[in-house]
């Protein structure tokens, strides 16, 4: 038998976890293989990668779609639990569960418009999420902004999660990758020092400390608002900043971004959406797991011949 495709999965992983049970993944894994009565090559089949198991993925992104959904919910990392919602959907649909379905739900459409290029002639089929009538090439682009979504949304409900000394020292991680700060010993010995006026912490902007940025980093989860920004502004002109950075786990109020834009001292405001995306791109608790080489016919070799 071939292995079930992820949307073929979403149904018996409901199943499974209907007792509301708090499930680790790799548990569900094995667990589904049993159900299954995979073989032990059907177990043991690697991407081309060879980091992960085809079965290992499958159930991976099946889990990922129904959480995009709001069907599971993870509280704790590593572990799975399904929701009210999950309950409803295994009730209401015996039969089987598709991408299709899950677009009812708000948080799914959320997951999909995304940072989504605003073409309607270029669009995923979320049943299949091949695009057909596009490139190979397209296709590639097109998968790679869904798997690198949710990513994101998976790293910043870890992030969410971790202690305020991790995020300190995330945020520390992330600033030195940046390449500010000189090395991560002298940013860490600066960060977290100051705690004056709202000022979480002081860095270098360059290796040199030709000039230096004052930090608020807060693992928040309500929304920001302007009364929190000008405090911190108030501060900075207490030191006679110039330069700031809001980092923050959570959301800032369009009252919070527009006074941010208003006045003299420069304030940097970075979201858990933008903070998640930063971490990506440096590579800061992830890390990469395969790597495609695109390669087109190179018409100079032959003309030179």
């Amino acid at each position: 038998m071939s292995l079930p495709s992820y949307q073929a999965l979403m149904l018996p992983l409901l199943r499974l976890v209907a007792d509301q049970r708090v499930y680790r993944l790799r548990d569900v894994v094995n667990y589904l293989a049993d159900e299954l009565q995979l073989s032990q090559s059907e177990r043991t089949e690697l991407l081309e990668s060879g980091n992960q198991t085809v079965f290992m993925n499958r159930v991976s992104w099946a889990r990922t779609y129904l959480k995009q959904a709001g069907a599971l919910s993870t509280p704790e990392r590593g572990a799975l639990q399904i929701t009210e919602r999950g309950l409803k959907l295994l009730a209401n649909h015996p039969e089987g569960i598709t991408l299709t379905l899950l677009q009812q739900f708000p948080e799914f459409q959320a997951f999909k418009e995304r940072k989504r290029p605003k073409d309607p002639e270029r669009d995923i089929n979320w049943d299949t999420d091949i695009i057909f009538d596009d490139t190979p090439e397209d296709i590639l682009a097109s998968a790679h902004r869904v798997m690198s979504e949710s990513l994101e949304q998976e790293l910043l409900e870890t992030v969410k999660q971790a202690s305020p000394a991790f995020f300190e020292r995330l945020v520390i991680d992330l600033l030195v990758k940046m390449g500010y700060g000189g090395n991560r010993l002298d940013a860490g010995q600066a960060l977290g020092k100051s705690g004056d006026g709202g000022i979480d912490g002081i860095i270098n902007e360059d290796r040199l400390g030709l000039d230096v940025i004052y930090i608020q980093a807060k693992r928040w989860e309500g929304t920001v608002g302007r009364p929190d920004i000008q405090r911190f502004a108030g501060a900075l002109q207490g030191q006679r900043a110039k330069k700031g950075v809001f980092i923050t786990t959570s959301t800032f109020s369009r009252e919070a971004k527009e006074y941010a834009t208003l006045i003299d001292t420069r304030i940097i405001l970075i979201d858990g959406v933008r903070l998640a995306e930063l971490m990506v791109e440096h590579t800061i608790g992830v890390s990469t797991i395969e790597v495609y080489e695109v390669k087109k016919l190179d018409s100079d070799y032959f003309e030179a011949g």
